[in-house]
């Protein structure tokens, strides 16, 4: 392009055939359906319930929900009508706040994620201080730390990004704007911005990876000798906050923290992380959750009469 700045980014999305395109059409659709009304369903039921909004552990899963619907609308949205044409195309300001949102919402849900399980561990490890030591005023400090990380995370990533000058190739081989594919359409020297967008991810991935790792030790060395009925319930609640957190930080692990390459398996695991994962996280934490069944059915109970009400 002769030296100008580009102003947009063709995104190939999936190199795959038709009928391979057509069921990761119905899939993302499926996802997103899922993510948007599992998510909001649970943050309705939260709000709507104070006996559940006064716990600490589903203060932090509504705002988990939230994460998880703001992640999913990032890229799945635009996926679905792409999966239909061959490429997309994207500006550079939308590239750009899409990658902001990325590493904001994923940052915040790192954050989220570690919170929650330090959240089980205190409940766990010291039963009889839980609601004094998890008070309101300390979540609400402990979430806005969470999104404060998350956006000096994404503030550094895209500052960095926009030092960077575009003035060649604009294809970008993947269904959204990702900063490994980006860094590297730059029309100057990019290793030394590839290690720091390393270090950055690591900054925020280990420590949060390892403080999940830490917490759950020490959960499972208290339950030794002690493993009774509420020992059952609390590894239930466990098992499940275990498996979110496996289902995110592995694609992501995956993706971020290896040397910048780039191949149709990292797509596959953007697509796990980004669509199918905030569709999956309501399931898991439903389907086993008695509480949240019941204030469900509460909430279900409400709205039928209401509409009773109006008919009337």
């Amino acid at each position: 392009m002769n030296g100008s700045t580009i102003s947009k980014f063709i995104l190939l999305g999936f190199s795959c055939s038709h009928i391979a395109q057509l069921f990761l059409f119905v899939l993302v659709l499926a996802c997103y359906t899922t993510a948007l009304l599992g998510n909001f369903v649970i943050m309705v039921t939260v709000w709507s319930e104070s006996k559940l909004l006064q716990s600490s552990m589903y203060f932090f899963l509504a705002n988990l929900s939230f994460i998880d619907m703001s992640l999913g609308s990032l890229a799945a949205p635009k996926l679905v009508t792409d999966l239909l044409n061959s490429f997309s195309i994207i500006s550079y300001g939308g590239c750009m706040v899409q990658l902001f949102g990325l590493h904001l919402f994923g940052g915040a849900e790192m954050f989220v994620l570690t919170l929650m399980a330090y959240d089980h561990c205190v409940a766990i490890c010291h039963p009889l201080r839980y609601t004094s030591i998890m008070d309101r005023q300390r979540c609400f400090s402990l979430l806005i730390f969470c999104w404060t990380g998350a956006f000096i995370h994404s503030t550094i990533q895209i500052v960095v990004l926009a030092q960077l000058p575009f003035c060649g190739p604009n294809v970008l081989d993947n269904f959204f704007c990702d900063i490994p594919q980006v860094i590297k359409l730059a029309c100057a020297e990019i290793y030394v911005v590839e290690i720091l967008m390393l270090i950055s991810g690591g900054l925020i991935t280990l420590p949060n990876c390892l403080a999940v790792l830490v917490s759950y030790v020490i959960i499972l060395a208290s339950f030794c000798g002690r493993f009774g009925k509420g020992g059952r319930k609390a590894l239930s609640t466990c098992s499940s906050h275990l498996t979110v957190v496996g289902l995110f930080f592995g694609p992501m692990v995956f993706v971020y923290l290896k040397p910048f390459s780039h191949s149709q398996v990292d797509k596959m695991a953007s697509v796990f992380y980004m669509v199918v994962t905030p569709a999956l996280n309501p399931l898991i934490y439903t389907l086993r959750n008695q509480e949240m069944k019941g204030a469900m059915g509460k909430l279900n109970h409400k709205c039928k009469l209401l509409l009773l009400h109006q008919r009337e």
